[in-house]
């Protein structure tokens, strides 16, 4: 499970980041990302109903990008706060898959070395 200090939660947080957030997408994944002043990088997610109207199927998805992230937090800059959007493809892909796009992503907003 992510750790509640790397989870962005309250609605204003969400606001901020969806009003002054870079934008950065490739294929089902996009993110929008802006900078916290904290010691660690927060990350929300919004998947919504045109994802799945299967509420199991949208939390499957949420989940594998939690872990996606939480195995990938000692590469990932500090001070960011991250909402990361997915697209209904998503939800015929796998761990892998899911896995590349969202590093794939996060080189592309800078928030992770290339390796």
């Amino acid at each position: 499970m992510l750790p509640l200090a790397n989870r962005l939660q309250k609605d204003n947080d969400f606001a901020r980041v969806h009003r002054h957030g870079r934008f950065f997408k490739h294929q089902f994944i996009a993110i929008k990302s802006l900078k916290n002043n904290q010691p660690q990088s927060r990350f929300g997610f919004l998947v919504g109903i045109k994802v799945s109207k299967k509420a199991t199927v949208r939390n499957k998805v949420k989940r594998r990008l939690r872990e996606v992230i939480r195995l990938a937090l000692a590469d990932i800059k500090p001070g960011f706060d991250v909402v990361v959007m997915v697209r209904p493809e998503a939800t015929d892909k796998t761990y892998r898959e899911i896995e590349n796009v969202f590093k794939n992503v996060l080189q592309q907003a800078g928030l992770i070395g290339v390796k």
